[in-house]
């Protein structure tokens, strides 16, 4: 197929506080009216110099960030960016979310005041609700590995409460498991147990068998994982867990391919995580804070994070009066906005949307899969099973790497020369040799995917007829490649404008002194 001919716009783009002259102005505030009493400052709190700002136009503020923007990829390309589940955000969603009803509202306004983002929030509480069978959702964690600290600090909560903390030291988990998991469990204060993976993708009954026992706490697992594969003997692995006396966390971070088809609640897990920055259509990373909504039973609602939103009557409040909880994992209620985004995709989809979507996402998954495997120099990770994968799929470019050389890295930095997104790679520890992780998801078309595979394979032949074209890339991007020794020299970077003033100052005086 025809691949798109890229090139990045490249700018000689200062930095914003180097620009401008003495004087610009993007905008004129007038003085104000005589009748309008102005507070006085109290003389502690006022300036004794004017604030080191850059002077411009409002023109040339749009000028200079619109050019960094179009030197950046964006995520607007085709982005299979796997175990993140990469989706369109909204911009009704973001719009909702600049409203007046929302931005300008505070934490701190007596709750009659926030009826509106409160109901909001108590509604997709229900439809989470629906989604796993839990009792009672929060949307404090920042995002997955907070939500997965919740679940840990809860768990320390809960045993505590009952006078078996002190014998309950144990999280069981296992190598594919998000690295999350284990290290939010160890954060507080359980001895890890990571099961390995064996034949068919995933630990052995067996195995677990011998991991739990009386000093097991919690079993925090996920499934499918990032390889794809579905462990269908997870209901008896809650069964295991819960008959030695556990509390079992479902981490749906690869919830895209599984939603409407199975309830967390009913595979017997006491509470679960979703990503509302992934499989909810909000946005992540730069574009956005993260959001990790916790759920759980009635049972151990009483240990969550305060305050939660509950409804009396006619009246949303927020219940702060909970004795038993875990305290807090993050301020306030969370990142509001990002709930709100979340609560118009699920709204937007409704549930026959999200059961086409997830059907979508494993079809998609396993065209690609196929697409993917006549690729030479590519290998499936277990490449011993043969059933179909999930949603996501974790590859591994170890065969070509060992044929040319080119490794995972090197693949990534030349996607990005045909306007491609670089690929998610792998969370560590590696357990796949030189790994890529793609996930088609439901938004990404037959000829989008046709496309992304299509670069691939050009980048496979590149590697073995211009292994050095590859190395080193980007050629057709903004910038080259980034040498990542500079930051082991604190001395060349800084992160505030005020920092680096001060670092360049401090080398001049140096540089006089040696004079």
């Amino acid at each position: 197929m025809k691949l798109p001919n890229y090139h990045a716009p490249r700018w000689d783009e200062p930095v914003v506080m180097e620009l401008g002259r003495p004087g610009a102005r993007g905008q004129l505030f007038p003085a104000p009216e005589q009748e309008i009493e102005v507070a006085e400052i109290p003389a502690a709190m006022q300036r004794k110099d004017r604030p080191e700002l850059p002077e411009i136009t409002e023109f040339e503020a749009q000028r200079h960030y619109l050019h960094l923007s179009q030197m950046t990829l964006g995520m607007m390309g085709i982005s299979l960016f796997g175990t993140c589940t990469m989706k369109y955000n909204s911009k009704t969603a973001e719009a909702a979310t600049l409203r007046p009803e929302l931005a300008e509202v505070h934490p701190y306004q007596h709750p009659d005041t926030l009826q509106g983002v409160l109901e909001i929030i108590h509604d997709f509480d229900g439809i989470l609700q629906n989604l796993s069978g839990m009792d009672q959702f929060v949307f404090q964690a920042g995002g997955g590995a907070d939500a997965a600290y919740t679940m840990a600090a809860l768990a320390r909560a809960y045993w505590a409460d009952r006078g078996e903390l002190g014998q309950r030291t144990e999280m069981v988990t296992s190598i594919q498991a998000h690295p999350c998991n284990p290290a939010t469990a160890a954060a507080a204060g359980f001895t890890v147990i990571n099961l390995p993976l064996e034949e068919n993708g995933y630990p052995s009954i067996e195995a677990l068998k011998a991991a739990i026992g009386p000093k097991t706490a919690l079993l925090m697992i996920n499934n499918p994982d990032d390889m794809g594969i579905y462990n269908p003997e997870i209901k008896e692995w809650v069964r295991l867990a819960k008959e030695a006396g556990a509390l079992c966390f479902y981490d749906h971070a690869n919830f895209n391919g599984v939603m409407s088809k199975l309830s967390a609640r009913e595979l017997g897990f006491d509470a679960c995580m979703f990503m509302l920055h992934k499989t909810f259509g909000a946005p992540k990373g730069g574009g956005g804070p993260a959001v990790g909504a916790f759920g759980c039973s009635d049972e151990l609602a009483p240990y969550l994070p305060a305050p939660v939103v509950v409804k009396q009557g006619d009246t949303y409040r927020l219940d702060n009066d909970r004795p038993k909880s875990l305290g807090k994992i993050r301020e306030f209620w969370g990142n509001v906005p990002q709930v709100v985004k979340a609560y118009a995709w699920a709204r937007a989809m409704g549930a026959e949307g999200i059961a086409m979507a997830s059907d979508i996402s494993v079809v998609a998954n396993n065209y690609m899969d196929k697409k993917l495997g006549e690729i030479a120099g590519i290998e499936i990770s277990n490449p011993h099973i043969r059933k179909r994968r999930m949603e996501m799929t974790r590859w591994s470019l170890g065969p070509l790497a060992q044929e040319t050389g080119i490794g995972t890295a090197d693949f990534a930095n030349r996607m990005a020369d045909y306007g491609i997104d670089p690929w998610w790679m792998s969370h560590e520890p590696w357990i796949v040799a030189e790994p890529f992780t793609p996930e088609a998801g439901e938004l990404w078309s037959k000829q989008d995917i046709d496309q992304w595979i299509g670069v691939v394979a050009r980048i496979v032949q590149e590697a073995r007829e211009t292994p050095e074209l590859v190395k080193s890339a980007p050629h057709n991007q903004a910038i080259a490649q980034v040498d990542g020794s500079v930051f082991e020299d604190p001395k060349a970077w800084a992160m505030t404008w005020r920092a680096w003033q001060r670092k360049r100052a401090g080398d001049a005086k140096a540089r006089s002194g040696s004079a």
